[in-house]
């Protein structure tokens, strides 16, 4: 279990766990709100399958003290940067501080790994909530582009800072 000691905006603990068998049903029914499934998938069980078929992701399941509320990836590119992706808080759980909670939680965790210098991410240029809020946390659009999304960073040494 990963636990940066951070909560959500009604006081729930936000922590990040290995996917099993206890929670992964719940994860994989996690699903966005209608207006953003242009952005991200429409339920997070493809993001399960991705992180199994591939050895690139590994995924977490999201809970707020011990409901599961979405989904986050994380992996390390051959460069040594570790990224986040496949980021998915439910839609009925969205507007609670969840996603700024995991975040924090995220790059905290990811900032004391090993040799990590560099924490990415990408999103889709119109899901303006999201680059608002990546922002807010200190990332920084790097000017590359993956696929249709911007690629922003965040510096280890930022992530207690916000």
């Amino acid at each position: 279990m990963i636990d940066q000691g951070f909560v959500d905006g009604t006081g729930r603990r936000v922590t990040l766990r290995e996917v099993g068998d206890e929670n992964w049903r719940a994860v994989a029914d996690v699903v966005p709100l209608d207006d953003q499934r242009s952005h991200v998938a429409a339920m997070a069980a493809r993001y399960l399958l991705l992180s199994l078929r591939e050895d690139t992701w590994n995924s977490l399941a999201v809970h707020a003290d011990e409901v599961v509320v979405g989904h986050v990836m994380w992996g390390r590119d051959e460069d040594g940067s570790h990224w986040i992706g496949g980021m998915l808080i439910d839609g009925a759980e969205q507007g609670k501080g969840l996603g700024r909670a995991l975040l924090r939680t995220m790059t905290g965790w990811l900032a004391a790994q090993e040799g990590c210098w560099a924490i990415r991410l990408a999103y889709h240029p119109d899901n303006v909530v999201a680059g608002r809020l990546y922002e807010s946390l200190g990332f920084v659009p790097t000017g590359a582009v993956d696929g249709d999304e911007v690629v922003a960073e965040l510096a280890p040494s930022r992530t207690g800072s916000h």
